[in-house]
């Protein structure tokens, strides 16, 4: 069993979006917070082209990333799980599930996450940003949680909370399930594909029995 983290099992969704603007703003730079929000979840590269204007000086993107990471680090130790995380991950481990989570979250940033989480008995293994070439919605991180797991795709299912969570999954070649906690709609991962969608992490987990979760 594959999981995404930020927005999915941690609420982190709109800190991003926030200190992105921010980091933009601290370098001349006017970033709609929507258009922030609905970029989260793709990697900083990918990201600062779909919040920025196409002929900046792109020379001062490192800088931005940098900025974002430091204002983002301020929120570390107050991050919060949603309601009902750490159970969902120790129920599908208690089934026999192998729990990865398959995050391009940088290796501190990862850290950070998981002590949020604290349900290190029930994780098997994790990615980070720095172990891929490409990140989402390129399949690159769900595969290498696939080969963390030791399981073929047709044997796992991801779980995550935006479009760019699907489209991943589907070129990895695995179903994504979806939680309505990243801000997109259920029409609009139902369109992208998801598999099932869930109010909530805790709804997930209640529902644990009938879901495409349950091995």
């Amino acid at each position: 069993m594959l999981f995404d983290v930020d927005g999915t099992l941690v609420d982190t969704t709109y800190l991003h979006a926030v200190t992105w603007w921010e980091a933009a703003r601290q370098h001349g730079l006017t970033v709609v917070t929507a258009e922030a929000h609905r970029a989260i979840g793709m990697g900083s590269d990918k990201l600062l082209d779909a919040i920025l204007p196409p002929d900046r000086d792109r020379s001062g993107d490192d800088a931005i990333r940098t900025a974002h990471a430091v204002l983002y680090a301020q929120y570390w130790t107050r991050l919060a799980p949603f309601d009902g995380a750490a159970d969902l991950l120790r129920a599908c481990a208690a089934r026999g599930s192998r729990v990865v989570l398959a995050s391009s979250a940088a290796e501190p940033e990862m850290r950070a996450l998981r002590a949020a989480l604290d349900a290190e008995d029930a994780i098997m293994a994790a990615t980070s940003a720095s172990e891929v070439g490409q990140s989402k919605p390129a399949p690159d991180i769900v595969r290498l949680a696939l080969d963390r797991a030791g399981v073929p795709a047709d044997r796992a299912v991801f779980v995550g909370d935006i479009g760019w969570d699907v489209e991943a999954a589907a070129r990895a070649g695995l179903p994504c399930v979806c939680v309505l906690t990243g801000g997109w709609s259920r029409a609009e991962l139902r369109q992208a594909g998801a598999a099932a969608v869930y109010d909530s992490v805790r709804d997930l987990l209640s529902g644990l029995d009938t879901s495409p979760l349950n091995p």
